[in-house]
């Protein structure tokens, strides 16, 4: 049997050597706090790029044709055994479909546990008067709409479910709880995703001020595709 390591390490460099021979045909900088929507094309990657270092990138993923079909952090977690995500690790659906698969990541380990912060979390977990800052609920409604409109296709809240912090470390304690601790990634540490459907990404570059996900000061992140 082909050992599993080998496998990540080979489709890792392979596509460390697509991308470095490729022009891509996208790139943006996602302003802190800011939110972003894009379909990735079957075949295609995407590199979520972490510029100055210790930023958190919370991001959804969709079925671009059906977006109640969408990312399943708990069919992602079961499947490959792993509270993190990481190079091979296949996003998983609620429907079970492979949405995309990690081929590349230079940080080395990523959250699906912790959630997006809200207005509503940040009051109970700092204080009542953090209720008026900005959240990362917020940008993923914001970006979801502004795509329902401009698309035709129909988003609400409650299309908002359980999301991935790229970057951001959030450990589990030994009495089963999350630790939100300083940022494990670095100036220019990136993962990339190969997209096995057509996929909707919907991000939001974290705003959190209260905790050290994103070492108190949110920061720009990058977005690169690169095509089939």
């Amino acid at each position: 049997m082909p050992n599993p390591i080998s496998l990540s390490i080979t489709e890792s460099a392979a596509s460390l050597q697509i991308t470095q021979q490729a022009e891509p045909v996208f790139r943006a900088i996602v302003e802190a706090g800011d939110y972003f929507a894009r379909v990735i094309e079957k075949g295609q990657r995407v590199r979520i790029v972490d510029l100055e270092g210790n930023q958190a990138v919370d991001t959804l993923f969709y079925n671009a044709h059906d977006t109640a079909d969408r990312y399943s952090a708990q069919d992602t977690i079961r499947e490959q055994q792993n509270i993190y995500l990481t190079t091979g690790t296949k996003l998983l659906s609620t429907n079970g479909n492979a949405l995309l698969t990690i081929v590349d990541d230079t940080c080395g380990r990523h959250d699906t546990l912790g959630g997006a912060c809200a207005q509503e979390s940040n009051q109970v977990r700092y204080a009542i008067e953090k209720k008026p800052m900005h959240a990362c609920r917020q940008s993923f409604m914001m970006g979801a709409f502004q795509w329902a409109e401009s698309t035709g296709i129909e988003f609400s809240k409650h299309d908002i479910t359980a999301n991935i912090n790229f970057f951001m470390n959030v450990p589990v304690t030994p009495d089963g709880g999350l630790a939100f601790e300083d940022g494990v990634s670095e100036a220019g540490k990136y993962v990339e995703l190969r997209a096995e459907i057509d996929v909707l990404m919907l991000i939001s570059n974290c705003p959190q001020l209260n905790n050290p996900c994103n070492a108190y000061n949110p920061t720009p992140a990058e977005i690169v595709v690169w095509s089939k």
